[in-house]
């Protein structure tokens, strides 16, 4: 295969009005073999404090922003990504390593949350209040508006780059907040390229560059960020170790999280078993299995057990692993090589307390072959924690309300699945599985970028997607008024 041609990219940090040079540098690293794809700019904590200075210097600027003018950007910002396409699509497989098919989705759904988030902004809206029904009120008039929350610190994962970045940037925007943006320190690239067609959108339409900053760096960089007063909300997509963490260094400021999981999917013994498996094959191993909504666990109904484990083990061979360049190959290497050997010491630890490997566990070259276990002991790492690799864990249970039961003996809560052919089924799975989102015959990875999305439990608090992020980035302005 042939190597990246990687767009030219503007060096230094876009922090303040300008571009900041003079930091210090980090290779950003192709998964599959190793290779260098670009040095990227390292901030540092003084980087940190010089953006948030100039982002606090713009609230009030950034929010007195028409709606045609906020609107105007974020078109602007989908049609300058658009236009670049092919060239974000080699970017983000060279940094994240995902394949080239699970790249152009992420490029594909990213230039949707764009336009979606635009036709948000003549949404945004307030009610009258009827005060007079108490005593008090009578002859006064009520109403409230939504005003922008102030300063916000978008910080993304690692496994959708752009895609978390523009959940953070662009209602931001919309709700008229200035953003600073910290991307992974793997994959800044994206973000980093995303941040200057902003900042040049921005510009055409009278709006400071400083509605967008982007600050890399480390732990310590993000403690800055995050605990800085000036800060209204801090929105952060990752494990949920940090944002536990974030939340307490943050506290008082309002914090949006979306963690990590374990996502469950179920089979009844009604279920139509094949579109059973394609999902699990389907949603168990894209983005490599690195998705907080990836299938982890399957919990099969015993009627089915052997027929759909047999299902499901005939067909794991069609998800070759290579590179990922490759359109053909479907699994490519995690992230990085600490990834790599914690998910292989889980599977051994799986292993020796008992589950049965039947099919990968192994490496091929750096990646990890699909792997399926089975009878996996819930105190397992592979079952009850985050596992982040194209890893998936199968149990059996006597039936659904067992399987129900199983599913909610977990810290986290953010997506679950049920396949089956009861409507009464899916409905009572609506009602007793404690997640964000329950979908029914269909992967727990599907996720529609408008629809309210997070989780409950250790998997977050908050919601993301366009009309809900822009509410929860907004805060409501009451209106009396007693006329004279």
């Amino acid at each position: 295969m042939t190597g990246f041609a990687v767009p030219p990219l503007r060096s230094g940090l876009p922090i303040g009005p300008g571009w900041v040079t003079g930091t210090g540098s980090a290779p950003v690293v192709f998964p599959y073999d190793g290779t260098v794809v670009a040095d990227a700019p390292v901030g540092s904590v003084e980087h940190a404090v010089t953006a948030l200075d100039a982002g606090a210097a713009v609230v009030k600027r950034v929010g007195a922003l028409t709606s045609a003018a906020r609107r105007s950007i974020l078109l602007d910002v989908e049609a300058a990504v658009r236009a670049r396409s092919a060239e974000f699509t080699e970017l983000l497989v060279a940094e994240t390593g995902k394949t080239r098919a699970d790249c152009a989705l992420e490029l594909s759904r990213t230039l949707f949350t764009w336009s979606a988030t635009a036709e948000e902004v003549a949404h945004i809206h307030g009610e009258t209040v009827p005060l007079d029904v108490q005593e008090s009120g009578a002859g006064l008039v009520g109403f409230w508006t939504r005003k922008p929350i102030g300063l916000v610190v978008g910080i993304a994962g690692f496994n959708a780059p752009l895609l978390l970045a523009s959940h953070k940037i662009a209602p931001s925007i919309a709700a008229g907040c200035p953003v600073i943006c910290k991307p992974a320190p793997a994959t800044p690239l994206s973000a980093l390229w995303l941040a200057e067609l902003v900042r040049e959108a921005a510009e055409r339409h009278g709006a400071p560059p400083e509605i967008v900053q982007v600050v890399t760096g480390d732990a310590e960089v993000g403690r800055t960020l995050v605990t800085d007063p000036r800060v209204a909300a801090v929105s952060f997509t990752g494990s949920a170790a940090v944002g536990h963490r974030i939340a307490k260094d943050a506290a008082p400021r309002k914090v949006l999280l979306e963690l990590g999981s374990n996502a469950a999917l179920v089979v009844a013994a009604n279920a139509d078993l094949d579109r059973a498996a394609d999902a699990v094959l389907r949603g168990g191993f894209y983005f490599n299995g690195q998705a907080c909504i990836a299938v982890q666990r399957v919990i099969v109904c015993e009627p089915v057990r052997e027929e759909f484990v047999g299902k499901l083990t005939a067909r794991i061979g069609e998800l070759t692993t290579g590179d990922p360049r490759d359109p053909a190959t479907k699994v490519a290497p995690l992230i990085d090589e600490a990834s790599t050997r914690r998910a292989l010491d889980w599977i051994d630890r799986a292993e020796r307390a008992g589950a049965k490997l039947l099919a990968g566990g192994r490496l091929a070259g750096r990646t990890i072959e699909p792997t399926l276990l089975l009878d996996v002991p819930e105190q397992a790492e592979a079952w009850c924690e985050e596992i982040f690799a194209p890893v998936v864990a199968i149990r059996s249970v006597p039936d659904l309300p067992a399987a129900f039961e199983l599913v909610n003996r977990s810290r986290y809560g953010l997506h679950a699945s049920v396949y089956t052919r009861s409507l009464a089924a899916a409905f009572t799975a609506v009602e007793e599985l404690e997640v964000g989102g329950v979908i029914v015959n269909e992967a727990p990875g599907f996720r529609s970028d408008i629809m309210p999305y997070g989780g409950v439990k250790d998997s977050g608090i908050g919601r993301e997607g366009p009309r809900f992020a822009i509410e929860e980035l907004t805060v409501t302005r009451m209106a009396v008024i007693r006329p004279e």
